[in-house]
């Protein structure tokens, strides 16, 4: 039987069914930021290490100060950012601290360093998680206390999501973006529309489907949320998967499993847009 890239990454991720349907998913990636304080003081209450260090990146952005970044005068704002950085060290968790060229917000440093990989589950405890769909992974945020649970046992409990297909076809006029095809999913499906479902986008190969098109594919995952849809998966295609490849944040032998999983990704200077494979029927 045919399943979606949702059903394929979620079966491969499964640990052991639960009751109410429930499944203990495994857990690739865990993205913590400033606002994770309370998850490293609830493992210190309950006696618990964390499980996997290296699979667990942190950077500070929820209150890092625009202006003023290497002083931080705000008691309240320096205290959250070197909370994180203290929780960091005494766990090994890797941290992009203010300062280093890698800090930023931590939807974008995934990527960015090829933390976020096509297949693997993701988390985070913040909405906007379902940012790392764009690049194939399935990626949802998560709560406080959730975020304790994966940082101890690098698995999660999770209800499995029903799937909805969007097929985009044609191409965009000029002046329309990836954001208005957004909006008009919305206005279609209406507001929490998606509650309960996992996205997965097919269709052409125009701006949606080039890595920078995911990089203002951004925009679904704010109006995911809206949308009340749970993550939003994009298959990976040839542009992606070079730009994936060549940002891994991996040894040298995942790197070449990876490189032979997306096959012959580097586009060559004449190359015609990527094309990605379409959704299982």
């Amino acid at each position: 039987m045919a399943r979606t890239l949702y059903e394929k990454v979620w079966d491969a991720h499964a640990v052991a069914q639960g009751p109410g349907g429930r499944t203990l998913l495994y857990i690739d990636r865990h993205l913590i930021h400033d606002g994770s304080f309370h998850a490293f003081t609830a493992l210190k209450a309950a006696g618990r290490s964390v499980r996997r260090p290296d699979a667990a990146f942190a950077t500070p952005d929820h209150y890092v100060p625009t202006r003023g970044r290497d002083d931080i005068r705000d008691p309240e704002l320096r205290d959250k950012v070197e909370t994180l950085a203290s929780n960091a060290r005494a766990t090994r968790i890797a941290i992009f601290p203010v300062g280093d060229d890698r800090q930023g917000i931590v939807h974008v440093i995934g990527p960015e360093q090829g933390i976020t990989q096509p297949g693997v589950t993701l988390v985070c405890g913040d909405s906007h998680t379902s940012t790392h769909g764009a690049f194939g992974a399935l990626a949802f945020g998560i709560g406080a206390s959730e975020v304790a649970h994966v940082l101890a046992t690098q698995s999660l409990w999770q209800a499995r999501a029903r799937t909805m297909r969007v097929s985009v076809a044609g191409r965009l006029r000029e002046g329309v973006h990836s954001k208005d095809i957004i909006l008009a999913l919305i206005a279609k499906i209406g507001a929490f529309g998606g509650t309960g479902y996992s996205l997965e986008y097919t269709g052409g190969q125009d701006v949606f489907m080039r890595s920078l098109g995911r990089g203002v594919d951004r925009a679904w995952r704010i109006k995911g949320t809206t949308a009340g849809l749970r993550a939003i998966v994009i298959p990976i295609c040839n542009g992606t998967g070079s730009f994936v490849l060549w940002q891994l944040w991996t040894d040298s032998a995942s790197s070449a499993q990876l490189e032979q999983w997306l096959g012959s990704v580097r586009p060559t200077q004449n190359q015609s847009p990527p094309v990605c494979a379409e959704l299982d029927p």
